[in-house]
């Protein structure tokens, strides 16, 4: 088989609805049935596709079918053809019907609290029919789902990429990290000759290990000659950070506006130097946006903007 053979006609977008239907459902029985297909149907699809390949995509074992090395590679490219296509039909949807649209956007710690609500809701504003879906989870999680089209953005703060030339991250400003207690926290009031070892006496709440903000924060303590606090929990999501912050002598370091305008959090006077914090938006750098996407993009550099201009003000 050579490149051409998958364009020459043969290859049908049945074909990689199935192939995707099957490692999803990793069974053609239940894939056929998402699809609303016979099983001898898909069974003599996949035989085709297998047949324009010429390789095994799929191994069949006890616990159903799993793809082999060739179907692996091939649901990755499946997965973004598709959902291409998928986006191609909303473009054309929203050219005929005006200011309606969907975009998914994924998020991140840095861009929950202030920058996407307000971008959203300034969208919201103006095009009502916008359909906007959030997904707040790791960068980790969220760039294989950026990579295969099902997010349209990631918003939060911008960290390596894993892949350099595929993804084009765009800062939009730039927002410290700061520890916060609660307001009567026994370090609350100890002044600004506070340091950081004052604060390894004290539970901790710490983002995930494969947060781009642990391990900065491991470098700062390792910078210090100062083990991670042992006493920690190991947490993204802002509510339950929240809590215990508000519960416990707990200690967590978050970006400034996570917590601006709660009176119950306070900052605690301990500087963390060379902790990056930009914050933005990660896309596809390839990709071909809908007019629902870029009404968002342009929604966030103008809330950006003026964040920018609150915290460096």
């Amino acid at each position: 088989m050579t490149s051409r053979d998958l364009v020459d006609g043969r290859l049908k977008f049945r074909h990689l609805t199935l192939l995707t239907a099957i490692a999803e459902h990793g069974s053609i029985v239940r894939a056929a049935e998402a699809l609303h297909l016979t099983q001898p149907a898909a069974t003599r699809s996949l035989r085709e596709l297998e047949d324009l390949v010429d390789a095994r995509l799929f191994d069949r074992g006890p616990r159903g079918m799993t793809p082999t090395r060739y179907g692996t590679a091939l649901v990755e490219h499946a997965r973004v053809v598709l959902a291409e296509v998928r986006r191609a039909g909303e473009h054309l949807a929203e050219l005929r019907e005006g200011q309606a649209g969907t975009v998914t956007v994924g998020t991140l710690l840095a861009g929950t609290s202030v920058l996407l609500p307000r971008a959203v809701a300034a969208l919201k504003r103006e095009r009502p029919r916008i359909t906007v879906v959030v997904r707040e989870a790791t960068f980790d999680v969220l760039y294989p789902q950026l990579l295969a089209g099902e997010v349209d953005v990631v918003v939060g703060r911008i960290g390596p990429s894993p892949e350099a030339g595929r993804v084009r991250s765009h800062t939009l400003y730039h927002e410290p990290i700061r520890l916060i207690a609660r307001r009567g926290h026994p370090l609350a009031d100890a002044g600004h000759d506070l340091a950081l070892a004052d604060t390894v006496g004290y539970p901790w709440i710490l983002p995930l290990e494969q947060t781009t903000l642990r391990g900065e924060l491991a470098a700062v303590f390792d910078r210090h000659g100062l083990p991670l606090p042992a006493d920690r929990v190991e947490c993204t999501s802002i509510l339950t950070v929240r809590a215990l912050l508000l519960a416990t002598d707990m200690i967590a370091a978050l970006p400034e506006l996570v917590v601006t305008g709660d009176d119950r959090l306070v900052p605690l006077p301990v500087p963390l130097e060379d902790v990056r914090r930009r914050v933005g938006t990660t896309l596809l750098a390839d990709r071909t946006h809908t007019p629902a996407v870029r009404e968002l993009l342009r929604h966030l550099e103008e809330e950006g903007a003026r964040l920018r201009a609150s915290l460096t003000g």
